[in-house]
């Protein structure tokens, strides 16, 4: 047998992860990836913090080089590369005005997930802005510095974390979301201590107004909704993203419920030798046993894990996810696992829940901050579902405390005899969680 020819579709997380794997592991693989923007292994996460000069430049949010990858790792990179065209056995690559055909034994879809751009009349204006690659954010910070008013259409993370660098840049912020609250995938009373915090820091925002035209002459200059018209001089479009399944479809994979691709628990797809990886990929969530489709940073780069692992002769398996994540309002920190209470009422599970406002600290010792605590359980089993836990600190270990006990069906018993850590700087002797997990007991007995 040859050498093992490995191409790998995509130079973000899940795409390096899986192509650094393979030549760890088999050093002597013929590893190439193809890149269609300039930069390779960089954060997406951080584009709105360089906009809002957090990040002081572009190279900063580069985890590492291509020539670190090309003289390191040994991996062949191609950045600026397009991948147009698949086969069973090759792909067609548009790289510096020509096309070429490269043959793989493996390869490896890691095309990740593109903005959604609604039909919107004028959404094609100049100064309409998506944010998928550092160009794209190294464009939107040339631009903002000719804008003074700009909106946000869209109120999930993204939009979140674009508003709150505005605001650090002294832009005036105007936030539309066609739903009834801000951010989704949070319970409506946990959104809209949210939204107060956002109003305090002067984001202006328009909640059930659906945006349906962007006016101007060439340039956008107002959004206009079902309920008026507000002058801008930017747009940005946060409304979500949907996986990018263009290469996997003309490949003839099998997509999943979700309208991701397929993968089993190796990322394998339905087509041999062809793996998915990172936000194009379908997988698991641990609370439900269904499929589902949560893309998130920390879950790409294992997938990619994975799938190199496997690819080089291993047996690895990915488990799945419960789709935690956090994110920040000015001095809100904001995190949620598992299922809000509206997901697990629309999934039509019989559920109970409690919210609990709490401090981060024992009382007596300087600055506790405020923080609120929801649970989410089954009503029958106790079973925990679910938490969204936002305060001023220490938002993240108690987030990830539920996030570690979903996958093993833990109760609300479990986390209310959890061993957790206390000292006065930290925590009160009855941590937030534990005071949550006492309260909904009560509610299950």
């Amino acid at each position: 047998m040859g050498t093992l020819r490995v191409v790998v579709v995509g130079g973000g997380a899940s795409g390096m992860s899986a192509a650094s794997r393979v030549k760890r592991l088999l050093p002597e693989a013929d590893v190439k990836v193809f890149e269609r923007s300039g930069f390779v292994s960089y954060a997406p996460c951080g584009i709105p913090y360089l906009l809002g000069g957090v990040v002081g430049s572009l190279d900063k949010l580069v985890h590492y080089s291509v020539d670190f990858f090309r003289e390191r790792r040994g991996i062949d990179v191609h950045v600026h590369a397009s991948v147009e065209d698949a086969g069973k056995d090759y792909v067609e690559v548009s790289e510096g005005g020509r096309s070429k055909r490269y043959d793989w034994d493996v390869l490896v879809l890691a095309t990740g997930a593109r903005p959604v751009v609604p039909p919107i009349p004028g959404v094609e204006l100049e100064g309409v802005l998506t944010l998928r690659n550092l160009e794209d954010g190294a464009k939107a910070k040339e631009m903002l510095a000719r804008a003074e008013r700009v909106g946000v259409v869209g109120g999930g993370y993204i939009g979140l974390e674009v508003a709150e660098n505005l605001v650090r840049l002294g832009k005036k912020v105007l936030m539309f979301e066609m739903l009834p609250h801000i951010m989704p995938t949070l319970d409506h009373d946990v959104a809209k201590r949210v939204e107060r915090e956002l109003v305090e820091y002067g984001v202006e925002l328009h909640l059930s107004e659906k945006v349906v035209e962007f006016g101007g002459g060439e340039r956008v200059s107002r959004v206009v909704t079902e309920k008026g018209s507000y002058d801008v001089d930017l747009v940005f479009m946060a409304v979500g993203v949907r996986p990018d399944t263009a290469l996997a479809e003309r490949l003839g994979l099998k997509l999943g419920e979700t309208r991701a691709v397929w993968t089993d628990s190796r990322m394998r797809t339905s087509l041999e030798n062809v793996y998915a990886v990172g936000d194009v990929a379908e997988t698991v969530n641990l609370v439900t046993g269904k499929r589902d489709w949560i893309p998130l940073a920390p879950a790409a780069n294992k997938m990619g894990f994975v799938a190199g692992s496997n690819i080089a002769g291993m047996d690895i398996e990915f488990p799945g996810v419960v789709g935690t994540a956090i994110t920040k309002a000015f001095g809100l920190e904001i995190g949620r696992t598992g299922l809000s209470e509206a997901q697990a009422k629309r999934l039509d599970y019989d559920v109970v829940s409690v919210s609990i406002s709490a401090k981060t600290r024992a009382g007596y010792y300087p600055e506790p901050k405020a923080i609120k605590v929801k649970l989410v359980a089954e009503a029958e089993s106790g079973r925990l579902h679910g938490a969204q836990v936002v305060g001023y600190e220490g938002v993240l270990a108690r987030i990830n405390t539920v996030a570690a006990l979903l996958p093993w069906g833990a109760t609300v018993r479990d986390l209310f005899f959890a061993d957790l850590a206390y000292a006065p700087p930290f925590a009160p002797v009855w941590d937030p969680l534990v005071v949550a997990a006492r309260v909904l007991m009560k509610k299950l007995h």
